[in-house]
């Protein structure tokens, strides 16, 4: 009987988690649908303000016409690392963190050496893990909670503000791309300086015979700063859906484990159950036919 008991005590214990983890699965998949549809709608507006961006800035004279394209050595660097503030969502976060540390160790060693990396981490499990091995510039968890377009304009305006002061050098973004729910992609994407417009392999690099209302100056000083906050968004909006979706994949498959392992229990618990009834009715005949006797 007491081999019943403790399957007893299993059963239930994994009965409980199974309730958990659907419930956890029915949450982020609402959550999920919303986050699906925000990127989907923001994406093709965002990559298409980006390609204009940098089809303008193919226009401008010179550097001074636009410093948040000026191309120089990265002494001073900043990451960008967007986690999430929970687990239970598989790798998304350790994917984040490790792909964090690589680029560090293998782009930016030098830098690192110096003195000279800065985090910025967006998610408080990336801020956990990340800041206890890199210096941190800031970081901000209710974001994710709540993504509100003027805190991340915030932050983009501040690392622009130092960018043109040439207080930083480079500005760059690891995060996790959406593709589905079941997949993200982990991207590391140049933020700051705008990297130039690539040109398919072949194609003649045209000249861009743009007519400016209002100047140059003046389009450069106001629409590139917008994109670029515009970008941030992205990428945080983008890193949210993914852990949406990874967590209702997660939770899925921690359903369907915990369905699998009840079954399992289940059935070793009838068969310790019909064993022990067959003992005691073994138990019950022979003493029948000892008194008998």
């Amino acid at each position: 009987m007491g081999n019943l008991k403790e399957i007893r005590t299993r059963i239930s214990s994994i009965e409980s988690t199974e309730k958990i983890t659907s419930a956890m699965k029915l949450v982020s998949a609402a959550k999920f649908r919303r986050s699906q549809q925000a990127i989907i709608a923001l994406r093709p507006y965002s990559n298409k303000l980006s390609e204009i961006m940098r089809s303008i800035g193919d226009a401008a004279d010179s550097v001074e016409d636009m410093p948040l394209f000026a191309q120089r050595d990265p002494e001073k660097v900043v990451i960008i690392a967007i986690t999430s503030n929970k687990g239970l969502c598989g790798s998304f976060n350790s994917s984040i963190v490790k792909e964090t540390n690589r680029l560090i160790q293998d782009r930016y060693a030098k830098q690192m050496q110096e003195g000279q990396v800065q985090l910025v981490c967006l998610g408080k499990k990336g801020r956990d893990t990340l800041g206890k091995s890199y210096p941190m510039m800031h970081s901000n968890e209710t974001l994710l909670d709540k993504p509100e377009f003027a805190e991340v304009a915030a932050i983009a305006e501040d690392l622009m503000d130092k960018f043109a002061k040439k207080e930083i050098d480079r500005v760059e973004v690891v995060y996790n791309q959406f593709v589905n729910a079941a997949t993200q992609r982990v991207t590391v994407e140049q933020f700051l300086p705008v990297a130039p417009q690539q040109k398919a392999e072949g194609q003649s690099r045209m000249k861009n015979d743009f007519i400016f209302e209002p100047s140059k100056e003046e389009l450069f000083k106001t629409l590139t700063p917008r994109i670029l906050k515009l970008q941030l968004f992205k990428m945080l909006i983008d890193s949210i859906a993914s852990e949406h979706g990874a967590r209702m994949t997660s939770m899925s498959k921690a359903t369907d484990n915990a369905n699998e392992m009840l079954k399992e229990l289940r059935l070793k618990y009838n068969n310790a159950r019909q064993s022990s009834i067959t003992n005691e009715l073994i138990e019950i005949v022979s003493g029948a036919d000892a008194l008998n006797n």
